[in-house]
Order: structure tokens, then C-alpha cells, then sequence
């Protein structure tokens, strides 16, 4: 499932996505550190991460979606699961937001990152299964 070469491989981790080599992130773990701060370029491959000023402002729309796909997992396991009411579903959810906030946009970065470039096997140098 996260084999190098997969989509699922560079999103998950944060990797270059062209080589699939090294960590597009200074700081790997988004909650130390600064949570943006990315690497110019692959240090393996040359891929420059930010291809043009503003690049990753569409990422804002994923984040938007994966907010969304996170708060109604929330309250749906909040009504069903605990019987919380609707207020207490609401503040799980504000809660959860802001939890995951630094997971969820490095993830709509990785995501965004990903539909424009792929992964190439003779950037990444010998493939180790």
C-alpha cells in the first residue's frame, strides 16, 4: 500500500514526490516546528517544490474538503456512537479542527503537490522494495 512509487506513498509521508526520496519538510513533525517551512528543492532529484509564487494557495481548497470530510466524521460518530447533543457535537468538532489542523494542511499540501507532479523511477535512482 505505501510502496515507493504510489501517490499514497508521497502524500502520507510528505515525500518529494517525484523521487519519493526525501522529505519535502524541514521539520518532519508538523506540530514542532514551523508547520510550512518546506525545503526549496529535492535534495536527490532537483524538484523545486514551489513552481510558481503563490503555488500552493489551491491547496486551501483541499484543506477546505478535508475539513469538511473530518467534521461530518466527527458529528456523525458523536450523535451515533456517544449521544452527544448537538451543541457537544459542535464543540467535538471545533475540537478536532483545531487538533488536526497542522495534519490537515500538510496534507492538502502533500495532495495538492501531488496531482501536478508524478513519480519517476530514474529520478529516484535504485528502487528499494
Amino acid at each position: 500500500m505505501f510502496k515507493k512509487g504510489s501517490k499514497i506513498n508521497s502524500i502520507v509521508f510528505g515525500l518529494c514526490p517525484k523521487c519519493q526520496s526525501e522529505s519535502m519538510y524541514v521539520k518532519r513533525n508538523p506540530y514542532f516546528g514551523k508547520l510550512f517551512k518546506m525545503h526549496r528543492q529535492c535534495s536527490v532529484c532537483g524538484t523545486k517544490y514551489k513552481m510558481e509564487p503563490s503555488f500552493f494557495y489551491g491547496a486551501m481548497y483541499v484543506s477546505y474538503a478535508l475539513g469538511v470530510a473530518l467534521s461530518i466524521a466527527v458529528f456523525l460518530i458523536s450523535k451515533m456512537v456517544f449521544k452527544h447533543e448537538l451543541l457537544q457535537s459542535f464543540f467535538a468538532i471545533i475540537g478536532a479542527l483545531v487538533l488536526l489542523m497542522p495534519i490537515l494542511n500538510r496534507l492538502s499540501r502533500n495532495i495538492w503537490i501531488n496531482m501536478f507532479i508524478s513519480f519517476d523511477a530514474k529520478a529516484s535512482g535504485p528502487q528499494s522494495d
